[in-house]
């Protein structure tokens, strides 16, 4: 039947915080109307299962609009992060280096830049992210 059961966990090391704020002075492109969410996420280097990792670029700061589809977005992000899903120990992309932290196959914005790849306006982001996040049991 191909169904899961049970709360999937993943990886994730468990010294990691994530914060939440809004800041309603500032508007992402595609969402002029509505403040900005704004998710930062921070870990250290350590060492987990007996191997060194270690924790490049933190924090990292995403962005999401603050209306209700937003909103309902950073909820399934929180227990995404609590249930360790949102990173993962792997070869980082970006440098080639492995045993670090890097994200875990849940995209998110860490642009406000109008135009860029990691920004807005991105009409089907919010949309892509939910499912990603449900494909992770998390919805």
């Amino acid at each position: 039947c191909q169904r899961s059961f049970g709360i999937r966990t993943g990886n994730q090391p468990s010294n990691g915080q994530m914060s939440v704020k809004l800041d309603r002075s500032i508007s992402l492109a595609g969402f002029e109307s509505v403040g900005t969410i704004i998710v930062t996420y921070s870990f250290n280097s350590g060492v987990q299962d007996g191997v060194s990792y270690t924790a490049q670029g933190f924090p990292r700061i995403s962005y999401f609009p603050d209306n209700p589809q937003g909103n309902k977005v950073v909820d399934l992000v929180k227990e995404a992060f609590k249930r360790r899903l949102i990173f993962t120990i792997g070869t980082s992309s970006t440098t080639g280096q492995s045993n670090c932290v890097v994200w875990n196959d849940i995209h998110h914005k860490t642009s406000r830049a109008r135009g860029d790849a990691h920004g807005y306006p991105d009409i089907t982001y919010l949309d892509r992210v939910t499912e990603e996040l449900r494909s992770k049991g998390v919805q």
